[in-house]
C-alpha cells in the first residue's frame, strides 16, 4: 500500500483467527503491516523504501510507547479536510476511540491531527499543535519525509505523560 496513495497507515479491527493476505502482519498494538512490492521504475511515491520502513518504525514505536493507535494518511483531503479526515478515523471502528490520526495533504498544504475521544486526554489540542509546528517547519524547507518523522516524535513525546484528567 503506497503511501502516495492515501493508504498507509489505515488499519482494521482484525480477526487473528482469519488469514492474512501474503506480505501482511498483525503488529504488537493491533495494527495490521502490509509489505508490498515495489516498482523501481514507479514515480508517484515520495518516499524510498528505506523512508517507508522508517516511517512505518516511526509509527510503530509511537504506538507502542505511548498506548495509543498512530495512524498517517498522505493524500487528498477534499474540500473539507477536517471532515474528511474525521470519516479517515472513523473507518477505524472501535479502535478509533485510542487513536491518533495524522493526515497531510502537501498539494493542499494541509494538516489534520484528529484524536478519538480516548486518545485526546493523552494528546490534547497543545500537544497537536507542537507537532503540526514541527512538521511545517521541515515541510517548509522541502522536507516531506523528516517532517512526518519528526512529527511522529514530537507527537509521541506530547502523548507519552500520564493521562491528563479534565
Amino acid at each position: 500500500m503506497p503511501v502516495a496513495a492515501g493508504e498507509h497507515g489505515t488499519s482494521t479491527e482484525v480477526d487473528r483467527l482469519a488469514p492474512l493476505e501474503p506480505g501482511a502482519v498483525v503488529t504488537p498494538s493491533g495494527r495490521v503491516s502490509v509489505a508490498t512490492e515495489l516498482d523501481p521504475d514507479r514515480r508517484d511515491s515520495p518516499f524510498t523504501p528505506a523512508q517507508l520502513a522508517r516511517l512505518d518504525e516511526a509509527l510503530t514505536m509511537a504506538s507502542r510507547d505511548t498506548g495509543l493507535r498512530f495512524n498517517l494518511y498522505l493524500g487528498d483531503l477534499g474540500s473539507d479536510p477536517p471532515a474528511v479526515a474525521q470519516r479517515i478515523l472513523a473507518r477505524l471502528g472501535a479502535a478509533a476511540e485510542n487513536s491518533v490520526l495524522v493526515a497531510v495533504s502537501p498539494e493542499q498544504r494541509q494538516i489534520e491531527i484528529i484524536t478519538g475521544h480516548e486518545a485526546v486526554a493523552r494528546l490534547p489540542d497543545r500537544g497537536a499543535k507542537l507537532g503540526v509546528m514541527t512538521m511545517v517547519a521541515s515541510f517548509k524547507k522541502g522536507d516531506l519525509f523528516g517532517g512526518l518523522l519528526s512529527g511522529l516524535h514530537m507527537l509521541a513525546d506530547q502523548a507519552s505523560g500520564r493521562p491528563r484528567r479534565s
